[in-house]
């Protein structure tokens, strides 16, 4: 398995806390990660009927067996055993003694906030950059190969095909993941949402018409997007509201956080079916966006990531926050620096003058970056090598 970018945050998190907590989508390498880093640590993992049985039977004898700590994986199975957890960290806060894992973001941080606030570090590994794919010996070498393939490092360590691997996990997810979160009896209607969300990615959420698409009613919709987040499969992307004077839309994007997934969500079964399909250009934007948010996950930046749009329909794929500095980042799939795509964000940057520090980016599929007076242009292989 290739080394992370996560892997020296995860280390120095174990050395402040008692505990760390390392949530993610199911398959982003949490696990593997956690193995590698911790190798003295013993390894359970809550998904093993028998295993959880124990632990919930009688957790006090469950946890003493692991005096020099435990990675407790899948450990949104039995949230209730952060209460017994706090105990033992309050009577011996070793740092780096447990270090837990799961794919429910929603259940875990729940369990954190009650139990173990203050003794817990809190990370999230979301599938592979595109640096990290590349570490790889096979790995996509055109942009069309790299979002059909998305970041899950299963595909790329194991060489698989992309169309297989992922319609199991959707069929996995699907009847074991969304089981646990809530009772959605219908699943194959679910799957259909899921399937009209990918064909909105990068677009504004509008949950009456998704609803009405369907054929299920706006709570439900609004309760089967929350499955959707609380998994790491799909987040809203919120729009910036600095106070500019300015009407801006409020509503968010919708994105999905590998775009692999959306590819054999949409029915792509080859990277060439790419080239000219219409939602290519909102697929390289949902790319985009997600490689910022991982490369901002991974250095334990969570916050400060928005979309910009006004009533006029003027806006930008991302607007970054770093103090007074505003970064304008606009993604457009094109592989030429044409004039039209050199000025994109040109005059959000007019905009907002005056309200900040506005900087300007272009990300692009092209494969060589340019720096010009008013404009960064970034090619889509050498987004790494910059700071989101």
């Amino acid at each position: 398995m290739i080394d992370r970018d996560l892997t020296s945050r995860l280390g120095a998190a174990a050395r402040r806390f008692p505990a760390v907590m390392l949530t993610g989508p199911r398959q982003s390498g949490k696990s593997t990660l956690c193995r590698m880093v911790f190798p003295k640590h013993t390894y359970v993992n809550l998904e093993a009927p028998d295993v959880r049985t124990f632990a919930a039977s009688d957790p006090r004898r469950f946890l003493a067996q692991f005096e020099r700590g435990a990675i407790l994986d899948e450990f949104q199975r039995l949230p209730e055993l952060t209460s017994y957890l706090q105990a033992l960290i309050d009577e011996d806060p070793k740092r780096g003694r447990w270090i837990l894992t799961g794919s429910q973001s929603l259940t875990m941080m729940e369990s954190v906030s009650q139990s173990l606030a203050g003794r817990t570090a809190v990370l999230h590994l979301l599938p592979l950059t595109r640096e990290e794919s590349c570490r790889f010996k096979r790995h996509p070498k055109s942009l069309d190969e790299a979002m059909f393939t998305g970041g899950y490092p299963r595909i790329l360590d194991q060489r698989l095909a992309p169309g297989e691997w992922l319609g199991s996990y959707v069929r996995t997810y699907v009847d074991r993941d969304v089981r646990q979160i809530a009772a959605v009896t219908d699943l194959s209607t679910f799957q259909r949402f899921v399937q009209l969300c990918a064909s909105r990615t990068s677009q504004l959420l509008n949950l009456s018409p998704l609803a009405l698409d369907a054929g299920i009613s706006q709570p439900t919709a609004k309760a089967w997007l929350s499955i959707l987040e609380a998994t790491f499969i799909a987040f809203r992307l919120h729009p910036w509201v600095g106070n500019v004077g300015k009407r801006l839309v409020k509503t968010p994007k919708l994105h999905f956080y590998d775009t692999g997934l959306v590819c054999w969500l949409l029915g792509i079964r080859e990277p060439s079916q790419l080239r000219l399909h219409p939602l290519r250009g909102p697929i390289f934007e949902t790319w985009a966006v997600t490689e910022i948010l991982k490369h901002r996950f991974n250095r334990g930046e969570h916050a400060g990531v928005y979309f910009y749009r006004d009533r006029h329909g003027l806006e930008a794929d991302v607007i970054i926050e770093e103090g007074r500095t505003l970064l304008v980042v606009g993604a457009k799939a094109g592989q030429t620096a044409t004039t039209e795509l050199v000025s994109a964000g040109r005059r959000v940057v007019d905009a907002l003058a005056g309200a900040a520090d506005v900087k300007r980016v272009v990300v692009f599929a092209g494969d060589a970056g340019q720096k010009r007076s008013d404009v960064e242009l970034v090619s889509w292989r050498s987004m790494g090598g910059r700071r989101w």
